[in-house]
């Protein structure tokens, strides 16, 4: 899902019931046989998807949170950290100070 603010792929357990699972929580998928899903915590999630298509979602909610970002104007994204006021030319030196 790409809705501002969520975080989570929808994925289906083994008992057929769905599952929204935050996928900045994902450590590792494999196929065991079944696909189980371990999280950062420890935590094992079984689901009936196979370990492609959880992948698939994953890099597809990732994408579409990068396709939301604004535009740098030409700028990339390092330039514009080295440089923070050519970002914000309106700001003044002691604007930044303060935060």
């Amino acid at each position: 899902m790409s809705r501002k603010g969520t975080v989570v792929i929808q994925l289906t357990r083994l008992n057929s019931n769905p599952i929204a699972l935050n996928s900045d929580l994902i450590k590792f998928v494999e196929n065991a046989p079944d696909t189980v899903i371990t999280l950062i915590n420890g935590e094992k999630v079984i689901v009936r998807e196979t370990s492609d298509e959880v992948i698939r979602r994953i890099v597809e909610f990732r994408r579409a949170v990068l396709a939301g970002l604004p535009s740098w104007s030409g700028s990339d994204v390092s330039s514009a950290a080295l440089n923070p006021q050519g970002v914000h030319p309106a700001r003044s030196p002691e604007a930044f100070r303060r935060g």
